[in-house]
């Protein structure tokens, strides 16, 4: 098992871009059957550390991961956060 872990820091802290980012990563688990499971948080505490949105996904396979990446779904998305974000770490680690 994969599990994909990425932290969004958005130009735009509004509910609307924090909604619209959670429910667009949120339908990826219906478009992207390679995704075992997904879950998207937004931060509450808003410190200075503090990144805005975080997905935490698993995959079977690293396979299955980079696959996901390359999928029409996931790239699409990609063009949208790229409009909207300041910062985005990753983490990818077998479990």
């Amino acid at each position: 098992m994969l599990t994909h872990v990425v932290f969004f820091k958005l130009k735009d802290k509004s509910k609307e871009t924090l909604d619209k980012v959670k429910k667009d990563l949120l339908a990826l688990k219906d478009q992207i059957p390679l995704i075992r499971s997904i879950e998207v948080g937004i931060d509450i505490l808003h410190a200075e550390r503090s990144f805005d949105v975080v997905l935490y996904s698993k995959f079977d396979s690293l396979e299955d991961m980079k696959s996901y990446q390359v999928h029409p779904a996931h790239v699409k998305f990609g063009e949208y956060i790229n409009t909207v974000k300041e910062t985005i770490y990753a983490v990818d680690f077998e479990d």
